[in-house]
């Protein structure tokens, strides 16, 4: 499955990357805003986007908008901070499938990702 990160800190990306490129997961894109993860969402196409709620530019919000009319069945996790939990059901509610608070270990977003695919499947 291809994966795209989208988060405006270059530590956190870098840190997905890393947890998630050794799991069957290809990471097909770096996106530091909305507007970055829309133009790489559309050249690469991914299954999966870990997607940040606080960026620059294009919030995460809008982004999940824009990426799920672009192709409806992408799975979107939402990686942001505590503090933005209204603004997480908002993205919920918007089409996002999962949450994982900040900050996290590799293996708290490991199985996030997971849950995220296996209910997918599942159903």
């Amino acid at each position: 499955m291809k994966l795209l990160i989208v988060d405006d800190s270059n530590i956190i990306r870098s840190k997905i990357a890393r947890a998630l490129g050794s799991r069957n997961l290809e990471v097909v894109g770096l996106a530091r805003n909305g507007h970055e993860a829309v133009s790489l969402f559309t050249r690469t196409r991914p299954d999966v986007v870990t997607m940040d709620l606080t960026m620059p530019e294009m919030d995460g919000i809008e982004c999940i908008r824009r990426l799920l009319e672009l192709k409806p069945d992408t799975l979107i996790l939402v990686v942001s901070a505590l503090a933005d939990k209204a603004t997480a059901i908002e993205a919920l509610k918007l089409g996002a499938q999962g949450f994982l608070c900040k900050p996290f270990s590799e293996q708290d977003l490991a199985e996030a990702v997971e849950e995220l695919i296996k209910g997918a499947v599942h159903g």
